[in-house]
């Protein structure tokens, strides 16, 4: 078995004493347990480490922004971006004037799309524009219905749902292709799935996710449906049909055991091995522990909820680092490593500026807890308010055709 793959998952490790260590995998995102049951955030050096990644550092961004005349997204100055595999290579295909494409996913399990799942969307867009280059995006509605207790149709239709939020981005349509894995799967796309299951055996996959003999089959050979767009041939339409256009693929970190299997298949047929730009997650509103879930409507804001709605949900559910009362947080301050609120805001505040100075009060306790959660409010009724106007103008669309 490749290095790659060994150690894939974060698995929960229980100490003599209690706490059990994070857990990270593309179905578990849990921080490290204490011994009196406290969840504490992501360690993401320790994921650098044991994935065997590389940290996005200042001399990648500083040839980033020289080889593009573009000063690097807010997500990768703030380190929401933060580690990669070739990405490197990709900056070296593009100062050669050599193709390379976008590939990014997402998993239907509900009919509207959460604020978190934006991140990959905006950044995709950001890269697209850019770079120029071209886009897939997979919507993964048989991984849906093969891991959840969904019926088929309901994972097809949240599928179609979905592809509307994408689209609502403002990706280029002449370089897009967004595709439903159930209504697209055929063709090139199913002659790389079947060359790729080939290359991977019964072991790799429960080694590499934790599967078990009681898991349905589908479970263990969806890897090969997933690795599949990473190689170009899968899109002939687009790239022709060798197979020979690298992607680039932003993801959340969790996904990377996917495509540690589809880095190692790639040397086996001959393609070239994907790079990967992974993320951060987006936390729950319960705290950093763990990520925003669309399965779960306490966790979760959703791009369809209303003004009144993300409130209501900032004001009751999301977590604060600010102190027990009025005083503690005046004479301690704010933590803004578990604060919700803030975490939120560094992904979505676009002023440097303004973000730096409520860190610095509310670390202070200048800046209280209610008016933290106030701005935080404000930037994501705005953002979702403006992905709402461009579905609404889609329908009206929609509608007089």
């Amino acid at each position: 078995m490749s290095t790659e793959i060994t150690d894939a998952l974060g698995a929960a490790k229980i100490s003599p004493e209690g706490e059990t260590e994070q857990i990270v995998d593309p179905f578990n995102v849990q921080g490290k347990k204490t011994a009196d049951g406290k969840i504490l955030a992501i360690d993401y050096n320790k994921l650098v480490e044991q994935f065997g990644t590389r940290l996005i550092d200042e001399p990648l961004l500083a040839r980033f922004e020289k080889l593009t005349g573009q000063k690097p997204h807010p997500f990768l100055r703030r380190g929401l971006f933060f580690s990669h595999r070739d990405f490197g290579l990709i900056l070296d295909r593009y100062e050669k004037g050599k193709p390379f494409f976008l590939y990014t996913g997402r998993g239907p399990s509900s009919g509207s799309m959460h604020v978190g799942h934006m991140v990959p969307f905006i950044f995709c867009k950001w890269l697209q524009d850019v770079f120029g280059a071209p886009l897939v995006v997979q919507l993964t509605d048989d991984e849906k219905f093969l891991f959840r207790d969904l019926k088929i149709e309901d994972a097809n239709k949240f599928a179609l749902e979905n592809a509307k939020d994408i689209m609502a981005f403002g990706f280029d349509p002449t370089k897009t292709f967004i595709f439903s894995n159930l209504d697209y799967m055929s063709g090139a796309f199913y002659k790389n799935v079947v060359k790729i299951a080939k290359t991977i055996t019964t072991s790799q996959s429960k080694a590499a996710f934790g599967f078990n003999d009681s898991d349905n089959v589908g479970k263990m050979h969806f890897v090969s449906i997933q690795a599949a767009p990473s190689f170009s041939n899968t899109f002939p339409q687009m790239f022709g049909p060798k197979g020979d256009i690298p992607a680039l693929i932003p993801c959340a970190i969790d996904q990377d055991p996917y495509f540690r299997l589809t880095r190692d298949v790639a040397v086996k047929l001959k393609y070239p091995k994907p790079a990967l730009i992974h993320a951060k997650f987006f936390p729950a509103l319960q705290g950093p522990g763990t990520k925003m879930s669309a399965s779960d409507v306490n966790s979760a804001i959703y791009i369809s909820d209303t003004p009144a709605q993300i409130k209501n949900k900032i004001k009751r559910y999301a977590f604060s680092g600010g102190g027990d009362t009025a005083e503690l947080h005046a004479q301690n301050g704010g933590n803004t490593e578990v604060d919700v609120s803030f975490q939120y805001l560094k992904f979505f505040l676009d002023d440097d500026a303004e973000l730096a100075e409520i860190e610095k009060t509310y670390r202070a306790g200048t800046l209280s807890t209610s008016a933290l959660k106030e701005r935080c409010t404000q930037v994501i009724s705005e953002i979702v308010g403006k992905i709402q106007e461009v579905l609404l103008l889609m329908l009206a669309a929609q509608t007089s055709d």
